[in-house]
């Protein structure tokens, strides 16, 4: 049995993304529906995005107007628009200044990012939102900690080898 769920803090945020995105998985991501219920679910799978030196990273060609949340300070909610479709949540994680990222790649019952925001009621609306106060999103650690799996990122193809190789998405091999 897991313990009451607690509220991530700005402690845990600021750490980097290669850190967190490991850690991250377990955690439960919460969401707040127009009509004031929430939707949570247990992430289960994670891509870390780790500054302009990542040519994966989306701030790997430098500061524009649809990176600029890239470069909040750790627990900062970066949603965007993947091929026009999909509504994508990354976590915002290290120093102001520094873009990286954590990708949410699945929560319980939702494998892929798409899907996952999805379920959850995620939108470009909360691109920006801080998760460590805002009401509308946030995470929570209950206690559980699962068994994580590496491997490499996925769909960045048009990354250098090297960063395509890297073992940077985390992934749950248990159910809790």
């Amino acid at each position: 049995m897991t313990a009451q769920a607690v509220r991530l803090t700005e402690s845990f945020y600021s750490r980097s993304a290669i850190e967190l995105a490991p850690l991250i998985c377990g955690k439960i991501l919460s969401v707040r529906q127009p009509d004031g219920s929430i939707r949570s679910g247990r992430i289960t799978e994670t891509e870390c995005y780790y500054g302009e030196e990542d040519t994966a990273c989306h701030a790997h060609a430098g500061r524009t107007k649809r990176t600029e949340t890239l470069y909040s300070a750790g627990g900062t909610a970066y949603v965007y628009l993947c091929y026009g479709i999909h509504d994508l949540f990354n976590i915002v994680t290290g120093p102001a200044g520094h873009p990286e990222a954590v990708l949410l790649r699945g929560i319980e019952g939702f494998p892929g990012p798409g899907r996952a925001s999805k379920a959850l009621g995620i939108t470009r609306r909360m691109n920006g939102l801080s998760l460590i106060d805002s009401e509308e999103i946030w995470l929570e650690d209950d206690g559980y900690i699962p068994v994580i799996e590496e491997n490499k990122r996925i769909g960045i193809g048009y990354a250098d080898v090297s960063d395509q190789n890297k073992l940077w998405r985390f992934t749950t091999t248990e159910k809790p």
